[in-house]
């Protein structure tokens, strides 16, 4: 009997809708906000206002796309944070309303589960391997980097992750030097394909432990870039490639280099990696490489479930379906890390 979970994804400023059918996509439909590029960041308050506009028109092209009618869903979940509390509202609110309306359980999810379980999901006609329990996770994003032991799909066991800033920003804030749009990893991501990583050194934050630090390198990066310029006005336009491969290469080796000092000591067989800064072609051949070298399975998210999606939310509420962990309409949204094991 087939098991339809709608997952509703408004953390940020990406409006999301999918429903799976157990831990197979049927749809995923996302809706992004291109009005927060001319500011160089998200703007909170614009981010909800989309999202007000954008949640029922993309909830009513996942079923559609699905080819199934909301009286047949099993249950909606929703992301209920980390996240912008304004958005976060959005989603929440109108889960909570479809639920009530249609008799059906409500499941909360935590958004960096959701993308760490974005690993256990199938398209149509597919039977990929799936990660094994315990494995190790490194989740980097935008406002999150985090490295786990997955003892299960709930028990995520954080075992380091930023003191600050998160490798997403460090790469938004070297493209906002650079002159590059945003969002400013892909951009970065492009030109470092045609420049040297070796080109100029960035010292990477030694941190204790399994913890990052990104403030330094961000700083380091914008001093080194306004000193050059000093001398030669043209010197961004003159080095684009070479500087984004090398801010990327030190970004990368500060990943890399933790979850190398984990998997000498981690009983994990499989390493994974998670979060929309997987998707960035460094970090996944430096995870290849060091997969290799440390005889580990690899298991990479595909392109389209690294950045914020509904897919992930909907697997992550059919798992807590069959937990039968649900939830009542007085849940709150919150904005940072609820779960302190993460």
């Amino acid at each position: 009997m087939s098991v339809y979970i709608l997952g509703i994804e408004s953390s940020c400023d990406d409006t999301s809708a999918a429903v799976v059918d157990g831990t197979t996509i049927l749809s995923n439909v996302i809706a992004s906000q291109k009005v927060h590029a001319e500011f160089g960041g998200v703007v909170p308050e614009l981010a909800s206002r989309a999202h007000q506009q954008n949640i029922i028109p993309v909830i009513d092209t996942a079923l559609k796309r699905a080819k199934i009618n909301k009286n047949q869903l099993s249950a909606i979940a929703f992301t209920n944070g980390p996240g912008l509390l304004g958005s976060l509202l959005v989603g929440s609110s109108f889960a909570k309303a479809m639920a009530y309306s249609l008799q059906v359980p409500l499941i909360q999810v935590d958004h960096l589960q959701g993308h760490v379980l974005a690993n256990f999901l199938n398209k149509p006609d597919e039977d990929k391997l799936k990660p094994s329990f315990p494995f190790l996770c490194l989740t980097v994003s935008g406002g999150h980097t985090l490295l786990l032991q997955v003892n299960d799909y709930f028990d995520m066991q954080r075992l380091g992750g930023t003191i600050d800033d998160a490798a997403g920003e460090a790469f938004d804030k070297a493209a906002k030097i650079l002159g590059l749009p945003y969002p400013g990893g892909p951009v970065i991501d492009k030109y470092a394909q045609e420049g040297d990583p070796k080109k100029f050194q960035f010292a990477v934050a030694h941190v204790p432990y399994l913890d990052y630090s990104f403030s330094g390198l961000k700083t380091s990066f914008l001093y080194f870039v306004r000193d050059h310029l000093k001398e030669n006005p043209n010197f961004i336009e003159e080095n684009i490639h070479d500087l984004a491969a090398s801010i990327q290469y030190a970004i990368v080796k500060s990943l890399m280099d933790k979850v190398k000092k984990a998997l000498k000591t981690s009983p994990c067989k499989d390493l994974v990696l998670a979060g929309g800064v997987s998707a960035n072609s460094g970090l996944r051949n430096a995870a290849i490489d060091v997969a290799r070298r440390y005889h580990r399975n690899l298991f990479l998210p595909t392109l389209d479930l690294t950045t914020d999606n509904a897919a992930m939310i909907a697997v992550c509420g059919y798992f807590k379906y069959l937990k039968k962990e649900f939830v009542n309409v007085d849940v709150v949204p919150y904005s940072s890390e609820k779960n302190k094991n993460l």
